[in-house]
């Protein structure tokens, strides 16, 4: 049954009235192969992470394309006030880091696929590390929510909102009004991994294949390929939370 109406509440609206105009002032989207996004329906989305705007981007193309976004969001945030309440109230997700605190995300973001709901879930984990922001090693969660429950993975990737707020930046770049690109693809074939949502080594291939598609979106976008091996924080030295410093 969709739920396409019933997602976008009241308090949904108010949210959008108040942040789509300043989307909009900073930024024109262009989103290619929109109709790749399901109109009712549980998914996951899975998109690239440049900067701490990507989160903004997302969310205006589900809800540009009649879905309404919901995160798995850093802990931390949660204990912002308004902004914490704001989180809670529009059904956003906390994640602690590094095993902090008892709590399962997935189990939260299960809940929401049990309603029909779309959950975006960033693969990466954290902003890539990639010094050219290429989509780096990706961590298994959208995966084995989307094995678990048996609902596909809509991988998106989007270019231009690094120039909105670089990686890391606190300063949003107000002018000129840049343009930021987002490409839709096709629901990734898990077919290989079905109901192995518990087998390391299945959902460590299905998150390669998850961000192969990625990577193959934003190759569109950027008219260029990107590097052979992906980027893994792990062999380089970094940290995979928190900020680091680029490679000498």
């Amino acid at each position: 049954m969709a739920r396409t109406r019933s997602e976008k509440s009241f308090g949904w609206r108010v949210i959008a009235a108040f942040v789509l105009p300043l989307l909009l002032m900073l930024a024109r989207y262009r989103i290619r192969n929109p109709e790749r996004i399901p109109k009712s329906g549980a998914f996951v989305l899975a998109p690239n992470h440049v900067t701490n705007f990507d989160p903004l981007v997302t969310a205006y193309l589900l809800w540009k394309l009649g879905r309404v976004p919901r995160f798995l969001a850093k802990a931390g945030l949660f204990d912002i006030p308004i902004i914490g309440g704001l989180l809670r109230y529009t059904g956003q997700i906390p994640v602690e880091r590094q095993g902090r605190g008892t709590a399962d995300p997935l189990s939260a973001a299960s809940r929401l696929v049990d309603d029909g709901l779309a959950v975006i879930v960033y693969p990466e984990g954290s902003l890539t590390r990639d010094p050219e922001l290429w989509p780096m090693r990706g961590k298994f969660g959208a995966a084995r929510l989307a094995l678990a429950h048996g609902i596909p993975v809509i991988p998106v990737a989007h270019w231009g909102a690094q120039q909105v707020l670089p990686r890391y930046s606190k300063k949003l770049s107000l002018f000129p009004r840049k343009t930021i690109e987002l490409n839709v693809g096709e629901p990734v074939d898990l077919s290989a991994w079905e109901g192995r949502a518990a087998d390391p080594t299945a959902l460590a291939e299905a998150t390669a294949e998850i961000m192969r598609r990625v990577t193959l979106l934003l190759e569109e976008l950027r008219g260029e390929t990107a590097p052979a091996e992906r980027w893994d924080p792990a062999s380089k030295g970094q940290s995979e939370i928190g900020r680091f410093d680029d490679p000498a």
